[in-house]
């Protein structure tokens, strides 16, 4: 049963970031969020989208993305409001797009809760996942700063983790704790020391908070940072005023996480509660990632990707991505990774995969941004 959307609460989808472990699938012109990359018949936006729009009303959905984006993601999002379309100029990183939003939102609304929730994450368990946003929210209106944190299911070394301290005792909430600690990606025995653990979770990503003690916690922080977001809002409703104050404010912000800026600063103050998430959920940031979720986790199989796709495989597993109409043929290759597109062809192996932004960054020093 769809739940009614919670009282006082606007979600923030950031559709920002090309997935450069994606390349060459995922690109500046076409980021990861404008895929479908689970074979639902839909883009990893448009999921975000419906997962989010009975929590808040789909009136209630803020959208922070690129100048460069805004048709595309207009025409996922026919129900989006055209006053909850933000639009960068540059990436400025999470900081600067949820805390604009954040600036904007609660100028039209005072002591409104907000969630951020990225537009590139895949997600199942809908009342799961409602379950533990709507403890999330109870979390924020009782003054703290939450996050949802993802129960692991292995020891992956692609994620950072959560380290949970002692339960909180919030009216309207059954798993909240303290956040002692944020970590960064491990490597595998300390990813397995984590989950035989078990008080470490999974880093999604996803904050909600009061708008104002979001911004009070950023200009803590990073004062400079959050005056810029104030002017910046101050003007945001007038298209006459909109337009020169992001191109005169917007470049000079600081790049910086959100994870840095709010969460690290609010759990080492008390300040930042973690509800336990049990759906599931993968940011799909590797090809390794991708062809685990199309084949269900189950190796020795071939995920085979792409509408026109012409692949003969025999004795082989990993994954193919096909955006021609050339035959490709695998014979005895295990845990392959082959992403063919009219011009450029990426072959990896799954162990490898989180390499790939290397080759990204030696292409744009190289000159080569034809092909990113």
């Amino acid at each position: 049963m769809t739940p009614e959307p919670l009282e006082g609460f606007y979600t923030i989808i950031p559709a920002g970031g090309v997935g450069s472990r994606l390349w060459p699938l995922s690109r500046a012109d076409a980021p990861k969020f404008l895929h479908d990359l689970t074979g639902s018949g839909q883009t990893l936006l448009k999921d975000t989208w419906d997962r989010l729009a009975p929590l808040s009303g789909d009136q209630r959905i803020m959208i922070v993305t690129g100048r460069a984006h805004r048709g595309a993601v207009e025409e996922q999002l026919p129900d989006l409001a055209d006053a909850n379309i933000v639009l960068e100029s540059e990436p400025r990183d999470s900081t600067a797009a949820i805390g604009l939003a954040a600036a904007i939102l609660e100028r039209r609304e005072p002591g409104v809760v907000i969630g951020s929730f990225a537009a590139d994450h895949v997600i199942s368990g809908d009342a799961l996942f409602q379950a533990a946003v709507t403890e999330a929210v109870a979390a924020a209106k009782a003054g703290y700063i939450a996050t949802i944190g993802i129960t692991p299911t292995e020891p992956a070394v692609g994620f950072g983790y959560i380290e949970c301290g002692d339960p909180l005792d919030i009216p309207g909430t059954e798993h909240a704790e303290a956040v002692s600690s944020f970590v960064e990606k491990p490597d595998l025995a300390t990813a397995k020391r984590y989950l035989s653990g078990g008080r470490h979770l999974w880093n999604a990503g996803m904050f909600i908070a009061r708008a104002d003690q979001l911004l009070a916690e950023i200009e803590r922080n990073k004062p400079e940072l959050h005056a810029g977001l104030l002017e910046l809002a101050e003007a945001w409703e007038d298209p006459a005023t909109r337009g020169p104050a992001v191109d005169r404010i917007w470049p000079k912000l600081e790049k910086i996480a959100i994870d840095y800026s709010v969460a690290e600063p609010a759990a080492a103050a008390g300040r930042l509660a973690v509800i336990r998430g049990h759906f599931q959920w993968d940011d799909v940031g590797d090809f390794a990632s991708l062809a685990k979720l199309n084949t269900a986790g189950r190796s020795g199989e071939l995920a085979i990707l792409g509408e026109h796709a012409r692949v003969l495989a025999d004795a082989s597993s990993g994954i193919v991505v096909s955006r021609s109409k050339r035959v490709i043929s695998l014979i005895g290759v295990r845990d392959i990774v082959v992403v063919d597109t009219p011009d450029a062809l990426l072959v990896t192996t799954s162990e490898h995969a989180q390499r790939v932004k290397a080759v990204v960054d030696a292409l744009r020093l190289g000159g080569s941004s034809d092909v990113l």
